[in-house]
């Protein structure tokens, strides 16, 4: 008799030449991730080929009941880590039955920046830096920490081993191997700063690819804490008190910042950057104002301040950076919630293609 695990691992691969695709969305909160599958006749390799799809959108948050159909357009694949084979996942972008986005699908508007020749002239590479918090699911309190207590105070956390130190590394690893098996530009990992957070790298990836990988690989660790029985916090202040919390740096870096000469290139976008800061704070995630308070290794949100080396600074750049006159910098300022369709797009266009 199978095991219902026996029957989860089952590799269709040898019995059919059909697939599973596994659509995934952005929901009407704008963290919430939502997916369904359906089956495909064969192996699919180009989002072109792929059938659109419809959802429930009054279900979602993001269409009336009366009028609830919103089209599924796909966008990318990546392999699919849960079923293995040839089964896919695909990141898809939301719209109604007249082809227009519907109000939460921040890819479209990324898309088109990313397609002025400009933007494209300059090849745009981004590294993000995801934290995120892992927590008891019955008490929603990280995982690791005595319940309604503390564990001490920060310092042998970061990057720590040992079980009274690291906690969760299994879920960690586990996400690490599915996102290089789904073809996600993981750079890395490492334990955070506070007990039970932790963080993992996309990139360097171009353009919008920063975007959908970063979503699909928040997608895949929730899956693997849905699996361990753990909830998946974004918050970027999941902890009040004297604990760091949850950003997601983005680091930037154009064609003309990499080549000779980068360097004044940099300074000249920091610039730009630094002229339209409430315009970027303000969509940069939401509660980002209980995590950039100019402690725990963050500016004030009120104050733009950039340095070579400063993880107090709204933009830091690298002393390799320095050195070397060109090179990339570090956005610090988004939250660990923020979107990533809105964060590399809105970097680009105003560090590009805005005009003071």
């Amino acid at each position: 008799m199978s095991l219902i695990s026996d029957l989860v691992n089952l590799n269709i691969s040898g019995s059919t030449e059909k697939v599973i695709a596994e659509y995934i969305w952005v929901g009407g909160s704008g963290m919430d991730m939502r997916s369904k599958a359906r089956t495909l006749s064969g192996p699919v390799k180009d989002p072109s080929n792929l059938p659109k799809w419809n959802y429930d959108g009054s279900s979602t948050g993001q269409a009336p009941g009366q009028d609830s159909e919103v089209i599924l357009y796909p966008q990318a694949i990546f392999r699919d880590p849960f079923r293995g084979g040839n089964n896919i996942l695909v990141m898809c972008d939301a719209y109604t039955p007249a082809g227009e986005p519907i109000p939460t699908n921040k890819r479209h508007k990324a898309a088109k920046i990313f397609s002025n020749p400009d933007v494209v002239a300059e090849e745009p590479w981004y590294g993000i830096e995801q934290e995120y918090t892992l927590l008891q699911k019955d008490v929603q309190w990280p995982i690791g920490w005595p319940i309604g207590g503390f564990p001490g105070p920060q310092g042998p956390y970061y990057c720590g081993i040992g079980a009274n130190k690291a906690f969760g590394r299994d879920i960690v690893d586990a996400h690490y191997k599915a996102c290089l098996y789904a073809g996600i530009n993981i750079s890395g990992i490492n334990g955070e700063v506070m007990p039970g957070q932790w963080e993992f790298q996309v990139g360097p990836s171009v353009g919008i690819s920063a975007a959908d990988e970063l979503w699909v690989a928040r997608y895949i660790l929730e899956r693997i804490t849905e699996i361990a029985g753990v909830v998946l916090s974004f918050d970027p202040k999941p902890i009040q008190g004297d604990w760091n919390g949850a950003g997601a740096h983005t680091n930037y870096s154009t064609k003309s910042m990499r080549n000779d000469g980068g360097y004044e290139v940099i300074k000249k976008a920091i610039t730009k950057l630094e002229k339209r800061h409430k315009e970027h704070i303000a969509a940069y995630g939401d509660g980002n104002e209980r995590r950039l308070t100019g402690k725990h290794e963050t500016a004030d949100m009120n104050t733009f301040i950039w340095g070579v080396a400063n993880r107090g600074a709204s933009i830091r750049v690298g002393r390799d950076t320095e050195k070397a006159g060109k090179g990339y910098f570090e956005d610090r300022r988004p939250a660990s919630n923020m979107d990533p369709y809105v964060v590399t797009s809105m970097i680009a266009e105003t560090t590009i293609l805005w005009k003071p």
